[in-house]
């Protein structure tokens, strides 16, 4: 933790406080380098012992820069993600923003040892009762253009794809051998949904997974889905 906090200092995205973010890991920097930035932290803490919740800063947030958002790993989606969509909606409605400034998660990079950054600007969450594999139902007709896979990260952060449970070393293997196989000139589209119990750390490490699986032919949906299982529509089917 130490060595996360002296690299994001070092590298002037944090502000001097007494608090910490801990950050999450990957092996891998989708995004090195940004400029022009501001940030916002989502701190992790507990209040009566038991209780986790969310203490967001977003007094720097200014609305003509790029966002960089500093969340801590422990903190769960369904604290984490309202917040976020606040802030986007804050972002779309201020008269100061600019129409090319984008938004990214942090994160630690623990191969390169440097602060990494993950693109999240066009990503619309989807919260709850929403789940991929019935939002395509509803609108087929956009979606048939496609190969439409529902990605699911469930509340033990076991991947299924199609309801077909898939080996996390071999997720990428998996997409990619569909994509060399098919031949029709269908791009893929990659559904990802998460349940909203996963902390943020292993929802960006799911992120990063699968933006690894996309290539030419492969891409991930701008829609996200971050769902609770109870409010999910009984459909008697594997999610």
């Amino acid at each position: 933790m130490k060595k996360i906090v002296a690299i994001v200092v070092l590298l002037g995205l944090f502000s001097c406080s007494e608090k910490e973010v801990q950050l999450p890991q990957a092996e891998v920097s989708v995004l090195k380098d940004i400029v022009d930035h501001s940030p916002i932290y989502m701190f992790f803490e507990i209040q009566n012992k038991k209780d986790t919740i969310i203490d967001v800063n977003r007094k720097n947030s200014i609305s003509s820069t790029n966002w960089v958002f500093n969340i801590d790993k422990r903190l769960p989606l369904k604290l984490v993600i309202p917040e976020v969509i606040k802030l986007q909606e804050k972002k779309a409605n201020s008269a100061h923003s600019k129409k090319d400034a984008i938004d990214v998660f942090s994160y630690s990079d623990s191969i390169g040892k440097n602060l990494a950054f993950f693109p999240f600007t066009d990503v619309k969450y989807k919260l709850d009762k929403e789940f991929s594999k019935f939002f395509i139902k509803k609108h087929a007709t956009e979606y048939t253009p496609y190969h439409n896979f529902t990605i699911n990260f469930n509340k033990k952060n076991v991947i299924t794809i199609d309801g077909l449970e898939v080996d996390r070393n071999e997720f990428v293997a998996f997409i990619k051998e569909f994509s060399d196989f098919t031949n029709d000139g269908k791009l893929i589209m990659l559904h990802l949904n998460f349940d909203k119990n996963l902390t943020y750390g292993d929802y960006i490490k799911n992120k990063i997974l699968a933006w690894q699986a996309t290539n030419e032919k492969v891409q991930l949906s701008s829609f996200e889905f971050i769902y609770d299982e109870k409010q999910l529509p009984e459909c008697g089917c594997k999610l």
